[in-house]
Order: structure tokens, then C-alpha cells, then sequence
């Protein structure tokens, strides 16, 4: 902030000390103005590509919460693997046999 000169904007805030606090560092920063300044000076320095708090809202509306199970997917997908464990493709692990059958003969 320092060594700006005439380069410093009128708009930029700055903290200015109170004389009727103590000369060293003040009680009473305002923590969101110091963000606000330390963000915008990330921005300058090119450490951040845009200051957050800057960027509007989204416009599109999210997409309503489907339950994925009523999917006509998910109901393929299930008659698939009835189908396979039906046909003993794959099963359930157990303790005798933990792994699933290998398509090695095929």
C-alpha cells in the first residue's frame, strides 16, 4: 500500500491511525475491509485472476432433484446385473470364495 503515489486511487480505502489509540497496531480493524484490500491487491499483483466477492451470481436455474433410481438407466442397470448373477457371472463375495469368477475360460 505503501510507495503507491500518484498512482493510488481517490476510491481505495485506506486505514488511516487513530491518534487517540495507541501509535502501534489498532484494537479495532475492520477485518472485512482488510480482505477486501488484501483480495484486491492479489488481483493487482496477479496471484488471483478475479476478487470473489466481484463475481454476480449465477443465472441458471438448478436442475430439480430427480431421485436416480426412478431413471429408466438405473432400471437397466439393475436388470443387468440380476441378469448376470442369475446367469452366475459375478455373485456375492463370501468367506470361502472372496473373489469374483475370472472370464479367463471364455
Amino acid at each position: 500500500m505503501a510507495g503507491r503515489g500518484s498512482n493510488e486511487r481517490e476510491d481505495y480505502p485506506q486505514f488511516h491511525p487513530d491518534r487517540r489509540e495507541h501509535a502501534k497496531a489498532s484494537q479495532h480493524l475492520d477485518d472485512d475491509r482488510l480482505a477486501a484490500l488484501t483480495e484486491e491487491e492479489r488481483v493487482e499483483a496477479g496471484l488471483d485472476d478475479f476478487d470473489p466477492d466481484e463475481v454476480p451470481p449465477a443465472t441458471d436455474t438448478l436442475p430439480a432433484a430427480t431421485d436416480i433410481r426412478e431413471t429408466e438407466a438405473y432400471e437397466e442397470e439393475r436388470a443387468e446385473l440380476h441378469r448376470q448373477v442369475d446367469q452366475g457371472e459375478i455373485r456375492d463375495p463370501s468367506e470361502r470364495d472372496p473373489f469374483p469368477p475370472t472370464r479367463y475360460e471364455e
